[in-house]
């Protein structure tokens, strides 16, 4: 057969790859690799039993052809196919050829590489990089986690360009935030991958104020305008891509506006309703608003599309957690993580669905097993903290916490659980200034979240007889929940302490009409009026409903 009949079967080939037609393009790739034996062409005829699923016979042309022992992409391609096998450790004797220095440079066994791939005008991803991410995802099935991690770093350090082993570094929190930093700083990005750049930036865990996020998606819009293009198709922005804002959605879930991240994401939804990540944060939102309904809905809609997927189990388990039925969602958190063991969130629920019965022993366990597998995610052992506060057992308790802030120096609910304890083991002092740390990390204005911080506050300098300044901090807490038990509580026994009996007295009315049996404000009511029928002054009683109703 002429060459030029030949190059036809090979256009015929791709074509039926391109229109997946893989039967097709398996018969013709057999035929063009009979007449030729040339190398490209094995390769073809590999890579469409591959596409075509039959990945035995794949792996036995490989090997059969010499060329596997010394060309990379033989190898990868080999490897590919053992990973669709779940043959992992043979996967990873197939890469054995690659390796990777302390420096992160490519060293290879065999300088034979022969390059299959002519040059093109496309931009490639380095073949070394896909190599490394494929020994990470064989060392990450193989429960070696700290050697998966290495093995993603290597990958994203070879080529930026290697966006799945960023994803897994990220989405499987393997890295605490300084080692996200680092490792985005050393990424070797030529100078057309700014946008690249800024757009990892936003990827990273989302600990930063408000402002920082928001430099960062401007620095993403610079880089990705270009101003000296007359085609209105290089002049739009990133500004609104659905991962960017997604970014900011989450954002805001991390640093507690549920309200503001929920209407983010049902937008986004709107617009494009199979993004999982953005789903993925509009179902915690939507659990810790208490949007049953929307819960149920989004729940049937991913059960029924992917229900293969954690994330669709996950959705169920937050159903039933947000209607309190918490036996049925521990049932389908555990579903999610037998689907997917490697997705936090699962766990993490998983643990809370215990705790909330103070099944402490099961969620230790859960919060532990979330620890070990997820190092560069605090709440696993955050979550262990309050998990021993709640015991009373505060030394284990602050160890925790304290590991925890390490993970993550910006989660302002670490310090907050920080300043418990202080205030738990009598450290009055101490719990001022964890309590003060939580609100130099907090987002202004205050949201209704973070009312019990700024009581606590109050609590803590009331203690150090610092009464004005905890007077001050009962008031702020009003000002965002007009409805707390304890804020009026601790206000009127503040004023109590003061000898400002009228005003403690209104406080205390306040207190009751919430809760009309608190036995401490009941008690301190009735010597609040004795001690002011005793100073000889006439007081009326006023009862507050209508300030309260105003």
């Amino acid at each position: 057969m002429k060459e030029e009949e030949v190059e036809k079967l090979r256009g015929v080939v791709r074509d039926c790859v391109s229109k997946h037609l893989y039967s097709s393009a398996i018969f013709f790739a057999d035929k063009v690799a009979a007449l030729t034996s040339d190398p490209a062409d094995i390769y073809m005829q590999a890579q469409a039993l591959f596409l075509g699923r039959q990945y035995r016979r794949a792996l036995h042309i490989l090997n059969a052809s010499q060329i596997v022992l010394r060309d990379l992409r033989f190898r990868y391609l080999g490897a590919k196919c053992l990973e669709e096998l779940k043959e992992w450790h043979q996967c990873l004797a197939m890469l054995s050829d690659a390796e990777v220095d302390k420096h992160g440079k490519v060293t290879r066994k065999d300088s034979n590489v022969m390059c299959l791939d002519k040059d093109g005008e496309d931009r490639e991803i380095s073949i070394s990089a896909a190599i490394y991410f494929l020994r990470g995802k064989a060392y990450e099935a193989l429960e070696n986690r700290a050697q998966a991690c290495h093995w993603y770093k290597a990958a994203v350090q070879a080529d930026p360009l290697c966006y799945e082993a960023l994803e897994c570094l990220i989405d499987n929190q393997m890295l605490t935030c300084e080692e996200e930093r680092s490792l985005l700083s050393s990424l070797q990005f030529t100078p057309e991958d700014g946008w690249l750049s800024a757009f990892y930036s936003c990827l990273m865990k989302k600990y930063d104020n408000e402002n920082v996020l928001e430099e960062k998606i401007t620095e993403l819009e610079k880089e990705n305008c270009d101003n000296s293009s007359p085609d209105p198709c290089y002049t739009r922005t990133l500004k609104n891509n659905t991962d960017l804002l997604a970014c900011k959605a989450e954002y805001y879930h991390q640093c507690g506006e549920y309200q503001k991240c929920f209407e983010l994401t049902s937008v986004l939804l709107e617009r494009n309703p199979f993004h999982l990540k953005c789903t993925l944060v509009h179902l915690a939102a939507a659990m810790e608003l208490g949007h049953s309904n929307e819960l149920y809905f989004m729940a049937c809609n991913l059960v029924k599309d992917y229900p293969q997927k954690a994330l669709s189990w996950f959705a169920v388990g937050c159903y039933y957690y947000c209607i309190k039925k918490y036996d049925q969602s521990r049932r389908y958190f555990c579903k999610a993580t037998n689907l997917d063991g490697t997705f936090p969130p699962a766990w993490i629920g998983f643990g809370n669905a215990y705790a909330v019965q103070e099944e402490g022993d099961q969620a230790m366990a859960a919060f532990r097993t979330a620890a070990r597998l997820f190092p560069g995610c605090h709440l696993p052992t955050l979550y262990v903290g309050m998990e021993y506060m709640r015991t009373h057992n505060f030394k284990l308790a602050e160890q925790f916490l304290m590991q925890a802030k390490t993970i993550c120096t910006s989660d302002p609910l670490v310090y907050n659980e920080l300043g418990v304890v202080a205030y738990h083991t009598k450290e009055y002092q101490k719990a001022v200034r964890w309590f003060e740390e939580t609100l130099a990390h907090v987002p202004s204005p205050l949201c209704e979240m973070w009312e019990p911080t700024l009581v606590n506050m109050a609590h803590a300098l009331r203690k150090l007889k610092m009464y004005s300044e905890a007077i001050s901090y009962y008031e702020k807490a009003l000002a965002l929940s007009t409805r707390s038990l304890s804020t009026y509580a601790g206000l009127a026994y503040t004023y109590h302490l003061q000898d400002n009996l009228s005003a403690a007295i209104t406080c205390y009315h306040k207190a009751l009409w919430l809760k009309a049996d608190d036995q401490f404000c009941t008690e301190m009511l009735t010597l609040a009026l004795v001690d002011e029928a005793r100073s000889g002054t006439d007081h009326k009683v006023n009862t507050p409903m209508s300030k309260v109703h105003a």
